[in-house]
């Protein structure tokens, strides 16, 4: 026997008698073995009452305990046979009130909106783009919200490693990492208006400080003012800058405290670092070692002087050139304060030198010449 629900139950359309009939069977369930039509609304739950109003309702669910399951009965180990369920609020006095899909057979909830939710907490775009706080994403995940928008990464301990939380948040005055484990400190920040390329990582390794062509490791450029590099340490703690071979141990270094200091560091671990060259505040540097130039500069020629073809002045020329200029010919005007070239001056005093020493060598031979005559008198 089969009933039209098209119109609903109406007591008329079946008597007395009907109703007595429909009241004896009430407890008993119903199957039906076809498929089934309701043109209209149906209402399920226990709390459901005659003469509902349905409103834009094509199914209501209606009592203290919402679910509905879904019970995959495959048999075959060759199907899936998960079973799942929609639930909506927790079902004991003090429980939350949230939307959820639940993995029955695993005993998870993957998915739950709780009570309270805004509007547009989560939108998935005709696009694909995913939205969390926002209409229309406009990128694959858009994040939106009045105040430092955030995505936190937690490593909760679950999988037996250090509990560790990272945020990534960004607001009118930077966009930064946050350390949250250890007192939220921000270890990366980058201030809005930054310049293009203030950082950029070469496919080689190389990292750009204003540029997107590093030459170089480390290639700092800038289009205006000045490139520099500064180390800092507080409390009175020295920086180091070092260099070494794949051994941290191994190489050299520069340290700045009270002196500036060029150090060997090829012992450091067992020893101390050798100290090479030292510069003071005042300007002194002090090496341990000798100083050699890449090459001379002599006025005139060094060693030359000693040549046939060499043009050497007379001693009365060159004192006359001595005296008018002020400073000895080869070696330049020295002036006080002023800073002059180490090599220069070494190679043109050099030079002087060996003038001296001939001119020395041929007053002497004069002087014996001369003392030769008188004794021989």
């Amino acid at each position: 026997m089969k009933f039209d629900f098209s119109s609903g139950f109406k007591a008329a359309a079946f008597g007395t008698s009907a109703l007595c009939l429909l009241a004896s069977s009430a407890a008993a369930d119903q199957v039906f073995l076809d498929d089934l039509i309701v043109d209209g609304s149906a209402c399920i739950g226990i709390d459901c009452a005659n003469g509902e109003n349905f409103g834009f309702d094509t199914i209501r669910l209606k009592e203290n305990n919402l679910r509905i399951k879904f019970d995959d009965t495959s048999a075959s180990a060759s199907f899936p046979n998960n079973d799942w369920q929609l639930t909506a609020n927790d079902s004991g006095n003090g429980g939350a009130n949230h939307f959820s899909i639940d993995d029955i057979t695993g005993n998870k909830t993957p998915f739950r909106v709780v009570a309270g939710a805004p509007t547009n907490a989560l939108w998935v775009a005709a696009s694909g783009n995913v939205g969390v706080g926002v209409a229309n994403a406009v990128v694959e995940m858009h994040i939106a919200d009045g105040d430092s928008p955030t995505v936190r990464l937690e490593q909760n301990g679950s999988s037996g490693f250090t509990p560790q939380t990272w945020d990534l948040a960004g607001n009118e005055t930077n966009f930064f990492i946050r350390d949250v484990t250890n007192s939220s400190k921000l270890p990366f920040r980058i201030r809005p208006g930054a310049p293009d390329d203030s950082i950029y990582i070469q496919n080689n390794g190389r990292i750009g400080l204003g540029t997107d062509l590093p030459g170089y490791q480390v290639h700092i450029k800038r289009a205006t003012g000045t490139a520099e590099v500064l180390l800092e340490l507080e409390n009175n703690r020295n920086p180091i800058l070092r260099f070494n071979n794949g051994n941290i141990n191994d190489g050299w270094q520069f340290s700045a405290g009270n002196n500036f200091l060029l150090q060997d560091v090829t012992n450091l671990g067992t020893g101390a670092a050798t100290t090479i060259a030292t510069f003071t505040e005042a300007g002194d540097l002090t090496i341990t070692g000798e100083l050699t130039t890449a090459g001379t500069t002599c006025n005139g020629g060094c060693d030359l002087v000693f040549d046939a073809e060499y043009d050497l002045p007379s001693i009365e020329d060159h004192a006359e050139a001595m005296f008018e200029l002020r400073h000895l010919p080869n070696v330049g005007p020295t002036l006080e304060g002023a800073p002059f070239n180490l090599t220069e001056k070494v190679g043109g005093m050099l030079n002087e030198l060996e003038h001296a020493h001939i001119y020395i060598a041929t007053l002497n031979a004069r002087l014996t010449e001369l003392e030769a005559a008188l004794a021989a008198k």
